[in-house]
């Protein structure tokens, strides 16, 4: 298994397995965003790929503003990781989750942040395992009209 940064070549493939992990976006606004986040230099998307088959990828951000639980800025954020189901529970989300680290560290963040939906216990515990930390809040919005 590889893990690596992705380019313009894996925009497609990241798409579709990012409308399994958000499947409310429009799949050619998905494929329109990665490819404006993918030179940005404060957005990286990794990969895992075994063979030509693309395992899951891992989505990550710098934030200036503040995120809850850290106490410095830039904080390196996990926006999103997805993993293809049966190939699950083999190291590939920590992997990608390390190579999102590792960018961020390179570019001087001494925190790293991500969250998920209270209810997503399987996010919960993947967080968990691997050693993040929780700081519990709930948000509130409301239309404008």
């Amino acid at each position: 298994m590889e893990i690596r940064r992705a380019g313009r070549e894996d925009v497609r493939e990241v798409a579709e397995l990012g409308l399994r992990l958000w499947p409310h976006h429009d799949p050619e606004k998905m494929e329109k965003d990665i490819e404006e986040l993918l030179p940005s230099g404060r957005d990286a998307f990794f990969v895992a790929f075994r063979e030509e088959e693309l395992l899951g990828f891992a989505q990550v951000s710098l934030r200036d503003c503040y995120v809850e639980g850290t106490h410095t800025s830039p904080v390196g954020y996990l926006e999103g990781i997805y993993v293809k189901e049966d190939m699950r529970r083999l190291e590939i989300g920590t992997r990608l989750v390390e190579a999102c680290e590792e960018w961020a560290r390179d570019l001087g963040c001494t925190e790293f942040a991500s969250d998920c939906h209270l209810d997503n216990e399987e996010s919960i515990l993947f967080h968990r395992a691997l050693g993040f930390g929780e700081e519990k809040i709930m948000c509130f919005f409301k239309p404008l009209d």
